[in-house]
């Protein structure tokens, strides 16, 4: 298996732009570290959501079909290209959505924090993408998540699987995320895997307090392939170690109207959210 080096980079590191935009360039992924949300926002996130999962109410905060806020239940949601369903279930959190009771002042709370650090890490690309890369950017990386309303944080559960697993059932099938970058609080369990330019698959640490990050779709595009979205999955337990694993992370969303290539944000994402069953 080749070697697969992604960087751990701290805020107070004098060349964590640097450091940053080499691990995204080089394998798509990076780790932040030493940063400044609290492991007890982490707990308190995972406290409020997990008996959400376990009650009927969520039930009741069913999406519609194009409604891209609320609950999403389980085999939702497939991977583009993929013959079956992830099997996994989630609530979509905006800036402006009202959550349910029991979990909107932890969730806005962590939604905020995190889409500032988001911004924090677009503005690192900024400083040091290479300027032949940045002359053909309609607008610096920052710029394009300025006042985006379309920050998603998504709420994930992976119930325990069930007793027969269908062929090609997965917890979620390999794919690249659809956004500029993801923001991705270490799961509750391992699970989480990228894969490399070669196609070798490799385990993404579950260190407590990393918030993992990796390089999405629009970030491919908008960068002319500099930055390579990363390809990644979660793949089932052994069954002694068949139990629920959450996970949260925030995808960060230019404005729908920002040029991306020939696409706009907006079009591109609802070309992608057809191709995954979340549009009719």
């Amino acid at each position: 298996m080749t070697e697969f080096s992604v960087l751990a980079v701290s805020p107070s590191d004098p060349d964590a732009p640097a450091k940053f935009a080499k691990s995204l360039r080089e394998t798509g992924f990076a780790v932040i570290k030493d940063h400044d949300i609290d492991m007890n926002e982490i707990s308190a996130m995972y406290d409020v959501w997990q008996p959400y999962f376990a009650s009927d109410a969520k039930d009741g905060d069913a999406t519609d079909m194009g409604d891209p806020s609320g609950y999403f239940g389980y085999k939702s949601e497939n991977a583009k290209g993929a013959a079956q369903k992830d099997l996994k279930e989630f609530y979509h959190v905006y800036q402006k959505n009202k959550l349910p009771d029991g979990v909107s002042d932890v969730t806005k709370n962590f939604h905020s924090k995190m889409v500032d650090m988001g911004a924090m890490l677009l503005d690192w690309l900024d400083q040091a993408t290479p300027d032949d890369v940045k002359s053909q950017l309609t607008m610096p990386f920052k710029d394009m998540v300025k006042d985006s309303e379309s920050n998603l944080l998504r709420v994930l559960h992976y119930p325990p699987l069930p007793d027969e697993v269908q062929p090609g059932e997965v917890r979620a099938a390999a794919h690249g995320d659809i956004n500029l970058i993801t923001l991705l609080v270490t799961g509750s369990e391992p699970g989480l895997q990228a894969q490399d330019v070669n196609g070798d698959w490799h385990d993404i640490p579950c260190g407590t307090g990393y918030i993992n990050v990796n390089a999405g779709d629009m970030l491919e595009r908008a960068s002319r392939n500099h930055y390579p979205s990363t390809i990644h999955r979660v793949v089932n337990p052994p069954a002694q170690e068949n139990k629920s694993r959450y996970s949260l992370p925030l995808f960060m969303h230019p404005r729908p109207e920002v040029q991306l290539d020939h696409q706009t944000a907006g079009e591109f994402l609802e070309e992608r959210l057809r191709e995954i069953g979340q549009r009719g």
